[in-house]
């Protein structure tokens, strides 16, 4: 398939960083990026040595093997998010690719990611599944819910693949860490892309709504104990889809859990 590149009218390309003074949390950003690439690709590296050299290695046994799988399928998750990230902060550029996609295969393999974090063992059983109609259905037991109505259901919808699932997996991963006992996922739309994604927990205080899009912002209190991560997700999230050209909003009250919606409109 052609891949195309596409540049929004407007848009300069140089560094953004060049035009404004970075905060130490920025450049500590930068630096954990920069940092972690080395790492990532030795154990890549090492990983697909082990599953591929067993000639002098020694066999491996289908646990060994199933384990290694798992390792290195996950380093190149890192490394995909370590580049999405490179593009992030980069965004202001706005270059994206342009590519023909359906997308509930996208939003499968988002739901997938996150299955792997946070319902260990459920994503290999569910990945083997090829109908997708079965696939939606097995999602039920751990909680989520799909609804894929309008044009996109079956029409590819035309924009960068890798940044809408980096969309969709970070929405879903936070609906996944603040649920009580239920996410939802809606995909509609027959002009736009229009992504919904909601969970039933807690909710965010109407002071607080307007920094969860901040870097390095994460929720405090006892509705939110412990929840992982370094509060980068959404602020990835809405820098990804304004430069894009769509918008985010956020529905949530308190103790009625919490709603966002994306705006994606397709690359002509």
């Amino acid at each position: 398939m052609r891949r195309f590149y596409f540049q929004r009218k407007g848009a300069q390309r140089k560094d953004p960083m060049q035009d404004r003074k970075m905060t130490e949390k920025e450049r500590l950003f930068d630096l954990m990026i920069h940092d972690l690439t080395g790492p990532l690709s030795v154990i890549s590296v090492s990983t697909a040595s082990l599953l591929g050299n067993t000639d002098r290695n020694g066999p491996l046994t289908e646990r060994q093997r199933s384990g290694l799988d798992r390792v290195l399928r996950n380093v190149d998750k890192a490394q995909e998010i370590l580049r999405e990230m490179i593009e992030i902060l980069r965004s202001e550029a706005g270059s994206f690719r342009k590519d023909p996609f359906p997308v509930e295969k996208v939003l499968k393999e988002s739901i997938l990611d996150v299955l792997e974090v946070h319902s260990q063992g459920a994503e290999e059983t569910l990945r083997q599944e090829k109908n997708m109609k079965r696939f939606w259905k097995l999602l039920e037991p751990h909680g989520i819910s799909v609804e894929i109505t309008g044009k996109f259901r079956v029409t590819p919808f035309c924009h960068d693949p890798r940044k809408v699932r980096y969309i969709l997996r970070n929405l879903l991963s936070n609906a996944m860490k603040y649920r009580r006992k239920h996410a939802r996922v809606s995909i509609r739309g027959d002009a736009d892309l229009l992504v919904t994604v909601e969970d039933d927990g807690p909710g965010i205080p109407p002071e607080e709504q307007g920094a969860v899009f901040e870097r390095f912002v994460r929720l405090n209190g006892k509705e939110y104990p412990d929840a992982p991560g370094l509060g980068l997700g959404l602020a990835g999230v809405k820098a990804l889809v304004e430069a894009m050209g769509g918008k985010i909003s956020l529905e949530s009250r308190e103790g009625g859990g919490t709603r966002f919606t994306v705006d994606l409109p397709p690359l002509p």
